[in-house]
């Protein structure tokens, strides 16, 4: 079995003392590097990409607070966590330290018990993060292999579930219920993996034992989601079956209407058609942002949520921003 990468840390002090005392604190549990000058500790910084800094405030030539500024408005470093390790006791320095961006605050003499717990602690918040990054580029990805199929563009499903999130917290719902809307809405198309090309593909217009087998997709995307007890899957699951319902009941594939139809589901339907329509296809040009944003005004109460609705009129530069950051 491959043994698990070892944390990095750099430890940043003028005085050797202090170096070898956080050395001798961490050296069994991480890969340490040192520095005694803020210029040596950007370099590092820069070359090597720490998973944590350890730094201190009054240094000749630059302070920590400076090289804390330093980091941070460097694309490249600002992910990394800083904790500042000083003699400067006072709640102000604090304070100093917090708002020049680091993550944490260690007062010396410095207690062997509190440096681990506090690296310990936000190492594990760093992993966090990474894994919630990358299971959305995951999903994201599988969202896209859908489209792709199909003719659309990867873009498509990043944009929408973007859209969905900002639609959900304008209507009031809390950020983790919109985090997990953003991670689930990529996966709405998922059972067109199952629809053979011929239709799929189809240049023209489908007839109407085609239509028929699109109409499947939906089921065949809740049937690949379902069954799994994460909350995510669950309401992926939701969103797949149910993304083509209309508020007045004559969507498919159970002709749900109103408030029958799963919320999330409600709102991926307004994302899904209105990037959509502002995005080109081989078979259209893409629609005005007004002309869109008309659509889905005209279809409230018919295809879409009413509610739903008047909150998405309202998200017209967010949407803009999604639109101009993701664009194809």
């Amino acid at each position: 079995m491959m043994e698990q990468r070892r944390a990095s840390i750099l430890v940043v002090d003028d005085e050797p003392a202090n170096l070898q005392v956080l050395r001798s604190i961490l050296q069994d549990l991480y890969q340490l590097q040192f520095a005694k000058d803020g210029e040596k500790a950007l370099e590092l910084a820069q070359r090597s990409r720490p998973d944590l800094i350890l730094l201190d405030v009054m240094m000749p030539g630059m302070s920590g607070l400076e090289v804390c500024r330093s980091l941070k408005a460097n694309p490249e470093t600002r992910s990394i966590p800083v904790i500042f390790v000083t003699a400067l006791a006072e709640t102000s320095d604090e304070a100093c330290g917090l708002e020049a961006g680091a993550v944490d605050y260690i007062t010396k003499p410095v207690s062997p018990a509190i440096v681990c717990a506090r690296v310990k602690t936000h190492l594990s918040l760093v992993r966090t993060e990474e894994l919630e990054r990358t299971r959305l580029q995951i999903i994201q990805t599988l969202g896209k292999a859908a489209e792709y199929k199909d003719n659309e563009t990867g873009m498509h499903v990043v944009r929408m579930s973007y859209f969905a999130r900002e639609l959900a917290l304008a209507a009031g719902y809390p950020e983790a219920f919109a985090d997990m809307l953003l991670s689930a809405a990529p996966m709405h198309d998922i059972g067109k993996i199952g629809i053979p090309d011929a239709v799929l593909r189809k240049p023209g217009k489908l007839d109407a034992e085609e239509w028929a087998v699109m109409r499947t997709h939906s089921e065949i995307g809740a049937q690949i989601l379902e069954g799994s007890q994460g909350e995510l899957l669950q309401m992926a699951a939701r969103i797949a079956r149910c993304h083509h319902e209309k508020w007045n009941g004559g969507g498919y594939p159970a002709g749900l209407a109103g408030e029958a139809i799963p919320v999330e589901a409600r709102m991926v339907a307004i994302a899904d058609v209105f990037d959509a329509l502002t995005s080109v296809r081989p078979y259209k040009s893409a629609w005005s942002f007004e002309d869109a944003m008309q659509l889905i005004r005209n279809e409230s109460g018919q295809h879409f949520d009413p509610v739903l609705v008047e909150h998405f009129l309202k998200l017209e530069q967010k949407i803009k921003e999604i639109q101009k950051r993701w664009a194809d």
